[in-house]
């Protein structure tokens, strides 16, 4: 089996209260690295995480942010440098819970919301800490993206949209910051039994008659899994990936192929 080298530093998970944030948080904590979470809201899952990741032997730490807030995402990456001395992985993990509605009875104020959190965010996360990964001979960048990107997934476009702003960042860093050991690659996230899905299925939004759809379109006929995602995650910021950049990782079980 091959073996999964992390270099020096810390991964800084963004959105790692959530559910697919924490799993992925887990993942680099088990493969060896320090892990730092940001969070916007919930601290007392914040802190049983930091708890499950420091028991796996490993320095871990959360930070509590909002996303929409510039001057406090260059705090939280100070206060991370401050901790741990070098950042080596981003990790974009922020997808709130959006409507599930067609574009059309959709709104700009809540388009807007979407657009804030999850593009300006990352620009404003990635934007404070590439002068830190320069500084120190480079690093990489994860973004959590949607299979959507690649098929049209019915009545997901508040979460679609702004995901696909994001994989054009993702290929801009890859682009620009090459030069300097930077990479930047998306995981393309599909149905998984995690995060937004389940708070989704437990309001009964998403139905029998919706997954029954959702799986037509998935050759492999079963959901995939939090531990999917943060497998392909640690993969790709690993020594092992380190010619691999602007990339996209679909891990969707062949969603829409």
């Amino acid at each position: 089996m091959m073996q999964l080298t992390l270099l020096d530093g810390v991964t800084l998970v963004f959105g790692g209260s959530g559910g697919l944030g924490r799993a992925v948080a887990a993942d680099f904590a088990r493969a060896g690295g320090d892990v730092a979470i940001c969070y916007r809201n919930n601290q007392s899952v914040a802190d049983t995480t930091v708890a499950e990741l420091r028991a796996l032997g490993v320095r871990a730490s959360a930070h509590q942010v909002d996303v929409c807030d510039a001057a406090a995402v260059d705090r939280v990456i100070a206060e991370v440098i401050g901790e741990y001395g070098r950042i080596r992985t981003l990790v974009w993990g922020v997808g709130p819970v959006v409507d599930q509605i067609t574009l059309a009875d959709t709104d700009p104020d809540r388009y807007r919301q979407s657009i804030e959190v999850e593009t300006l965010g990352m620009f404003t996360a990635v934007h404070a800490v590439l002068p830190h990964l320069r500084e120190h001979g480079g690093g990489s960048v994860i973004h959590l993206g949607s299979a959507g990107d690649r098929w049209w997934p019915r009545l997901d476009g508040l979460s679609v949209l702004p995901k696909a702003a994001n994989e054009a960042l993702v290929r801009g860093i890859a682009k620009e910051e090459g030069r300097h050991n930077i990479r930047a690659n998306s995981v393309l996230v599909g149905v998984v039994e995690a995060g937004m899905f389940l708070e989704l299925k437990a309001t009964g939004v998403v139905d029998e008659a919706w997954e029954a759809e959702a799986r037509r379109l998935v050759p492999m006929k079963r959901w995939g899994t939090a531990a999917d995602i943060s497998a392909a995650c640690v993969f790709l910021a690993s020594e092992q990936a380190g010619y691999i950049t602007g990339q996209q990782l679909s891990v969707s079980g062949g969603f829409g192929i």
